[in-house]
């Protein structure tokens, strides 16, 4: 009975570092868009550049808070 609690907390934690790496996967995506915006108010001509750039890299970093939220679900539903 004992190892199954443990196991059940190893799981809760396993999930709740995937919860946090998704929440660190936003907050790099704000900083992208932060730091774009910084460049495009800096240097208007830059802007379409800029903005093809930034919206490849949101998406590469959303995919990552995709793949921790898919990894948090597989962990508490299938372990």
């Amino acid at each position: 009975m004992l190892a199954d609690a443990s196991q059940a907390g190893l799981i809760a934690i396993g999930a709740g570092l995937a919860v946090c790496f998704g929440t660190f996967s936003a907050i790099g995506e704000s900083l992208i868009c932060c730091h774009a915006i910084d460049g495009m108010v800096r240097n208007p001509e830059m802007q379409k550049k800029l903005q093809s750039t930034m919206i490849l890299a949101v998406a590469l970093d959303e995919s990552t808070g995709i793949y921790a939220l898919i990894v948090a679900i597989l962990i508490i539903f299938v372990l």
